[in-house]
This record gives C-alpha cells, sequence and structure tokens, in this order.
C-alpha cells in the first residue's frame, strides 16, 4: 500500500519500479491525472525547453526574479546528487518531507492510469508548487516538448534555448524536426521566446500558426558588448552596461539575452528593475556547468553530453589561462554521438580517464575506450593515454594523483559523471 512508504528513498524505489509506458501518448495521461489532482496556477508560469542552455536560462531567471523580489518556485532536473534539487523554493532545495505528501496524492490520483517516473515526479513537484505561495514558476522541460509531462501544465512564456541533435530516436533525426517537437510548449497569444540565433524554421512556423507571440534574438531583442561589459535591448526597454553573468561560457550571454526578453515579455506581472537585473546576473549560480574548482591541479566541471555543448566547453577551455596538460574524466550514455563528443576535445585532451556509470544506459569505460582509440588514429594524435575505471570518482582520484599541480582536469559527458564526483565530496551541489 502506498501509505507504507513514508519515506523518499521509498516513493523513488517505487516510481523506478513502474512500467515505463509509451512516450508517444505520455502528454494525455499526464493531463488526465493533472485534472484528476484539479493541478493549477494562479502565478505566472515560464516554460524553458531546448537542447542546451536550459539549466543557465532557468538559473538566470531564478536568480534575477529572486532578486528583484519575487518568491520564485523552480523545477529542473535532472539533479546531480539528491533528488531534492529537482525543486527549489526561494532558491533553496526544499526538504524531502516537504515532497512526501504529493506522492501520496498523486498515487492516489492515478488509479489505473499508467505513468513512468519522469512523469509520475513531474506531478510532484508540480503539485507541490501549486500548494506553496509564490509569485512565478520556472518550469525545466525533459527531452523535448509536444509530449514531455511539463507540457501539460499551460506556460504564460514558453522559451526556447539552443535547439540541437540530440535524444534522436525519440525526437527526430535532424534540427527541423526536434525543433518543432519542442515548439509545443508555445501557447496562442502567449510570448514565445527563441534565443537560438538559428532557429529551425519549424520554430518560426509553428509559432505562428498558433498565433503564438514570438520574440526572436536579433529581430525582436539583442545583445552587443565587448570584454567590460554588455548591454541589451528589446521591443520597447534597454539595459546599459551590464556586468557579464556570473556563469561561465561562450553562450551565457545568448541565454541572458533570452532572460531578459522573457521579462519585458512579462513586465506587467512581473516588473524587474535594471539593479534586479545586474544582482541577479552577478550572483546566479549553477554547479555542474562549467563549474571550476580552485586548488592544484584545477579540475573543471561540465555536464556537456552533446555534441554541441561539447564544442561549447572544448572552446571555454580552449580560452582558460595556459596549462602544460589537460587530463579528461570521461563517461557517457551509449546513445548519444560519442565519436563526436571525442572528436571536439581530443586535441585538447593528453590523458584520458573513462568511467562506467551506475545506469545500464551508459557505455562502459572498455566500450569507450574502445571508440576513443578510433578517434585518436583517424585524427593522428600522439602521445595520448587512456585509462579505465570503475567509478567517476575513482577516475578523478586517479587523474589527481598522476596530474602535475599546473595541470586541469576536466570532468565531462553526463550529470551521472559530474554527479559521482559530486558526491564523492568534492564540492557541495549548492551553496
Amino acid at each position: 500500500m502506498a501509505l507504507e512508504r513514508s519515506t523518499l528513498e521509498a516513493w523513488l524505489a517505487h516510481c523506478d519500479a513502474l512500467q515505463p509506458p509509451s512516450y508517444a501518448d505520455s502528454l494525455e495521461r499526464v493531463v488526465e491525472v493533472k485534472r484528476r489532482l484539479d493541478l493549477r496556477f494562479e502565478v505566472p508560469v515560464i516554460t524553458v525547453a531546448g537542447t542546451n542552455g536550459k539549466g543557465s536560462t532557468c538559473a538566470m531567471l531564478e536568480s534575477i526574479a529572486l532578486q528583484a523580489g519575487y518568491r520564485v518556485g523552480l523545477y529542473q532536473k535532472p539533479e546531480l546528487v539528491n533528488f531534492e534539487e529537482r525543486c527549489r523554493v526561494g532558491g533553496a532545495p526544499v526538504a524531502a518531507e516537504v515532497l512526501l505528501p504529493h506522492f501520496e496524492a498523486v498515487e492516489r490520483a492515478r488509479g489505473d492510469v499508467a505513468l513512468n517516473k519522469f512523469e509520475f515526479t513531474t506531478l510532484v513537484i508540480a503539485r507541490a508548487l501549486s500548494q506553496t505561495p509564490l509569485d512565478v514558476v520556472i518550469l525545466e522541460v525533459g527531452i523535448g516538448g509536444w509530449y514531455d509531462a511539463v507540457n501539460a501544465i499551460d506556460t504564460d512564456c514558453a522559451v526556447l534555448t539552443s535547439i540541437d541533435l540530440d535524444h534522436m530516436a525519440i525526437l527526430g533525426p535532424d534540427r527541423e524536426t526536434i525543433g518543432f517537437n519542442k515548439a509545443h510548449i508555445m501557447r496562442p497569444g502567449r510570448p514565445a521566446v527563441v534565443s537560438d540565433p538559428l532557429p529551425p524554421h519549424t520554430v518560426v512556423d509553428y509559432a505562428k500558426s498558433i498565433g503564438a507571440d514570438l520574440w526572436l534574438v536579433g529581430r525582436d531583442f539583442r545583445h552587443q558588448g565587448d570584454r567590460q561589459q554588455w548591454s541589451w535591448s528589446g521591443r520597447h526597454r534597454r539595459f546599459n552596461a551590464l556586468a557579464f553573468p556570473a556563469l561561465r561560457g561562450a553562450n551565457q550571454l545568448l541565454n541572458a539575452s533570452g532572460v531578459l526578453a522573457v521579462f519585458e515579455a512579462l513586465e506587467d506581472r512581473l516588473p524587474i528593475t535594471a539593479q534586479a537585473v545586474r544582482q541577479g546576473l552577478a550572483l546566479v549560480d549553477l554547479p555542474g556547468r562549467f563549474q571550476i574548482i580552485p586548488g592544484q591541479p584545477t579540475v573543471i566541471l561540465d555536464v556537456a553530453h552533446n555534441a554541441q555543448a561539447v564544442a561549447a566547453l572544448a572552446h571555454n577551455l580552449d580560452h582558460m589561462g595556459f596549462s602544460p596538460q589537460t587530463h579528461a574524466v570521461l563517461g557517457a550514455m551509449r546513445d548519444k554521438a560519442i565519436p563526436d563528443i571525442m572528436k571536439r576535445m581530443a586535441p585538447l585532451v593528453d590523458h584520458w580517464h573513462l568511467c562506467d556509470l551506475p545506469t545500464s544506459r551508459a557505455a562502459t569505460a572498455q566500450e569507450l575506450a574502445a571508440q576513443l582509440q578510433e578517434v585518436i588514429a583517424s585524427m593522428r594524435l600522439a602521445g595520448r593515454s587512456i585509462r579505465c575505471h570503475d567509478s567517476a570518482s575513482q577516475a578523478l582520484a586517479v587523474a589527481r594523483e598522476t596530474a602535475d599541480p599546473a595541470d586541469r582536469i576536466v570532468v565531462f559527458g553526463s550529470f551521472y559523471t559530474v554527479g559521482g564526483v559530486l558526491k564523492a565530496g568534492l564540492t557541495r551541489p549548492w551553496t
């Protein structure tokens, strides 16, 4: 019986054991349980989808809104260490016991409706947020948009970040198909902010077909700047002399530009000041996104797990200060374009530490090693070493032992990889 599950761990184990239903009918099943729960929001809802940049966009939205004095609820995923990271209120993860009654409510409401773990826990967190006094709710979409459980909740402003090739077995074989899927978070007559500078045509066409209020970067909002500061302009508002976001990375200005467009689009319900923007961007924090851990050697954590994100990681590494050698800790899911990921990093990496991950979806260290050897041979790179390890934490420990103090170590390829070293105590995933 459900009442016997008195801990978060017990409920998550229950969700793990659920029979995964078909993805194709996911939305209608979640909508039905949402109806039974009478789940609704009386405050503005911002929904964020995309391939890369979702987490950064959500973090900046949250940080600016908090600095503006709003009480913010955030649903983000996946966690790095603890499940509670997925649900934040007022800038902090909720306690496990806060979520327990909502697991119970979803279990009772679903009855004979099959849900997978993502759908179940999405409803749990959405219900928790809906019953908390808030001023704004930010929801991060999972892998897609159209059939994603988050899309069961109507949004007041949709955000699409960069769109690239990922989860192609589910979302489609090209950017146009993937963009069409993700665009379904848009709603008629409501703002839809697209921060991808070259969005698929299907995104624009879908927005027009449903009558969404489409905000395109370069047309409805834009940014410019130099190495010292940047400025932003929208349809009728400007922010000048802004400091760069505290999040590192080459694409963060694009994400920040989309964030400011969201606040202009919702300014009648969520007015913000220039000071809130400045403070929010200065204080924003997002673990695992080009996160630099000072020390000797320096450790860089990045959850980049597709070719576009790893290309950005390689660019950011290339613009860091000089390090004699680079050591990489890599664990990745088997369904990713692993050779493409490796090719983008291979010229920068001298020593590879490949690791197993605690999920059946992951490629083994030995599988990664076989693919990496082919990549190194095809690129004619000499002097590269490859070692295999049982876990990310073990891989990092060996990399630290063998690296010189002036070297750098980059941990990347999956949330499981970065989460694995965080769980081992490298640093806490939040302040």
